[in-house]
């Protein structure tokens, strides 16, 4: 009964009002730039928050939280990679450009996990958000790498085949306009901008912005939510062509992702219950907003519902309803909590 009501917190529940109302065909629709907007708040709010609680900051603990993120950035695509071609349901190609969301971060899962966690009256560390800020990118590159790797190897297989000529005529010449753009992506440098922001300005000044960026934020967060539940609904119609293998993968790699982080926050970094489930929830979540258009752009081989539907379709409500509690369990474990 605990367990059920864990899940019965504004955020999540306005989420499930947004799938059902798209399941049910609801004429609910949002403005789409009322939903950039809401992306946007949301992600400059996190960012001003992690930028004052970084002037606090330890340095070395800092730095120790920016080397694990890019740990998890770069392992959890390997993973994800290697687990695809397992299955040998997926082409290879397809495996690269799945394989980056997984290694990437949700921000909406993410506020989700924060808005758990103040449900339980659970304190965290701040670090996690300089982890969401640098975790974007890696994995960006890591899909890049893998598909450029595929293609040598097709190219090899069938020499002066298409897949040879569009790596040739493409794939190298863009490289660097593609690795610049996975590490000045706007979601990343919003977050990363803000976050300076909130590092160096006055705190007196920064204290002003408390009604814009404490008071409003779940509010906020709850019609963020919404607008994911009715995105997630309209794409849940698409499981049928994912096919059970990859529906698998969805729900089982964050599974994974969830205790490699809280596993890495609570040995590796040495966090608290609250902080090591935020570790977890980082590794467990798959990027639905920055890594898609990136993936289209390198990997146009791919087949985009593929990657969308399992990210936003299947990963992201399992993360929100049932993931988050997961690995807030564990990280009590870990710390010999009941």
């Amino acid at each position: 009964m605990s367990a059920l009501s864990n899940l019965l917190i504004p955020a999540v529940l306005f989420f499930a009002l947004g799938f059902i109302a798209r399941l049910v065909k609801s004429d609910l629709r949002f403005p789409p730039d009322l939903a950039k907007i809401l992306s946007i708040y949301l992600l400059v709010s996190i960012g001003l928050h992690g930028g004052v609680e970084l002037a606090k900051a330890d340095l070395g603990e800092a730095i120790a939280a920016v080397v694990w993120a890019l740990a998890l950035g770069f392992l959890l695509p390997l993973i994800g990679f290697g687990l695809l071609l397992a299955t040998r349901r997926v082409a290879p190609l397809d495996a690269a450009a799945i394989a980056a969301h997984y290694g990437s971060v949700s921000a909406g899962t993410f506020l989700t996990a924060i808005a758990f966690l103040g449900s339980q009256g659970v304190d965290y560390e701040r670090y996690p958000l300089i982890m969401l800020a640098i975790m974007e990118s890696p994995a960006i590159v890591v899909g890049i790498l893998l598909a450029s790797w595929t293609r040598r190897r097709i190219a090899a297989a069938n020499p002066g085949g298409s897949t040879a000529r569009s790596d040739s005529g493409n794939g190298g010449s863009h490289l660097g306009d593609l690795l610049r753009e996975a590490f000045t992506n706007g979601s990343v440098m919003l977050l990363l901008g803000s976050m300076l922001i909130g590092a160096i300005a006055n705190p007196t000044a920064m204290k002003s912005l408390d009604p814009f960026t404490t008071d409003i934020f779940m509010g906020m967060l709850c019609l963020f939510l919404l607008e994911m539940g009715l995105e997630a609904g309209r794409r849940f119609g698409d499981f049928r062509r994912v096919g059970l293998a990859l529906g698998a993968f969805g729900l089982v790699m964050p599974l994974i992702g969830g205790a490699i982080g809280v596993l890495v926050g609570h040995y590796m970094l040495g966090f608290s219950i609250g902080g090591t489930t935020l570790v977890g929830v980082l590794g467990a979540s798959a990027s639905y907003i920055a890594v898609p258009p990136a993936m289209r752009l390198a990997i146009p081989e791919a087949n985009p519902s593929l990657y969308l539907t399992l990210a936003l379709g299947v990963t992201f409500p399992f993360n929100v309803v049932i993931g988050i509690p997961i690995y807030y369990q564990l990280a009590r474990m870990l710390a010999g909590g009941a």
